[in-house]
């Protein structure tokens, strides 16, 4: 259960709304006005709750919960106990999320600027947007509407950031154009001078990073995450892109639309992903590589060569992961086999 000095519910609703809202199906008609005023997990809910089901592995939990209403797909309704309306989907996680945020919508910036803010006067900001304290503005900064520029953020000069953006805590951005729909989360640096140096056995000499990060509409960047500025070519983020916590992007890296990059992710320079492409925890890649739309990066996978499109693969050097799996059956078994004859 949400704690409520932290979460705000709101509501009640109806299935009839859960089930207009999520694209579901009421099991049962009649049931349309009955009132809900909660989320739940299985077995958590009661008969004032709402909760899912999308995975085999909580059937049980399914059919003892005492929710009022389960999104569930719906060949597993029929688990459903007694007294429980299903509302079915063909993918009840995303249904339940969208009635999950029905229930707790994203807090609105109430419009004020702190008085300890350091705006430059150049800067244009959007109405209804919340600047708090010890936020830096720069010089000729573009900061749409309804917006949430949050504590001791800074934004340098340029920069331009579109409607309904939230900039968390101690955030630095510079060199960026970004889009609408930004959600960055404390600590995170966008628009660092990427990493590029002239090798030479007498030092090492810095070459000019002079591109800047493009990131595209309802892109999400998780906490203490880096961003590069191009060498000259942009570092660009597609469309809807969900980035995680600790990931590393270095400079002229391109990720297109809609992808997941998990936690220590660490991108090499001009590198590029396709949309759609997944990448697991810790997983690694060389630079100047292209990894093609849709491909999925399974964790702690170290990527050396160019991957392509849908294709899964594992491991350091990683491999297609049925080959990967091979190996380390045939590893398995070798060794086994060693032991035996010692």
């Amino acid at each position: 259960m949400a704690d409520k000095r932290f979460f705000t519910v709101a509501g009640p609703f109806t299935l009839g709304q859960l089930a207009e809202m999520t694209g579901s199906v009421l099991s049962d008609p009649a049931a349309a006005g009955r009132s809900v005023v909660d989320v739940a997990t299985l077995q958590e809910a009661n008969e004032n709750k709402v909760s899912f089901l999308d995975n085999k592995k909580y059937a049980e939990s399914f059919r003892q919960t005492k929710a009022a209403a389960v999104f569930v797909r719906p060949e597993l309704a029929v688990g459903a106990p007694a007294g429980t309306v299903c509302l079915t989907h063909k993918n009840p996680y995303k249904a339940y999320a969208i009635a999950a945020q029905a229930f707790y919508p994203g807090e609105k910036p109430r419009a004020s600027v702190a008085p300890t803010a350091v705006i430059d006067p150049s800067a244009l900001i959007g109405g209804e947007s919340a600047i708090e304290h010890g936020v830096v503005i720069g010089r000729n900064v573009k900061i749409g509407a309804r917006c949430r520029i949050q504590a001791n953020a800074v934004i340098r000069d340029g920069v331009e950031i579109g409607d309904d953006a939230d900039v968390g805590p101690n955030v630095y951005i510079s060199h960026a154009i970004i889009g609408n729909k930004f959600r960055v989360h404390p600590g995170a640096v966008i628009g660092r001078q990427g990493f590029g140096f002239a090798l030479d056995m007498g030092g090492y000499v810095a070459v000019p990073q002079l591109g800047r990060v493009v990131i595209g509409n309802d892109v999400e960047i998780g906490a203490n995450t880096t961003v590069d500025r191009g060498a000259g070519p942009d570092t660009e983020i597609g469309d809807g892109t969900r980035i995680d916590n600790l990931v590393q992007i270095a400079h002229n890296v391109k990720i297109g639309k809609f992808c997941v990059i998990v936690s220590q992710t660490g991108i090499s320079g001009s590198t590029q992903l396709g949309d759609y492409v997944m990448t697991g925890g810790q997983s690694g890649f060389a630079g100047h590589l292209k990894i093609g739309a849709g491909a999925k990066i399974a964790a702690q996978s170290g990527i050396m060569r160019d991957i392509p499109p849908k294709e899964e693969v594992m491991g350091s050097p990683a491999v297609p992961i049925r080959q990967h799996l091979r190996q380390v059956a045939l590893l398995s078994r070798m060794s086994a086999k060693k032991g035996q004859e010692e």
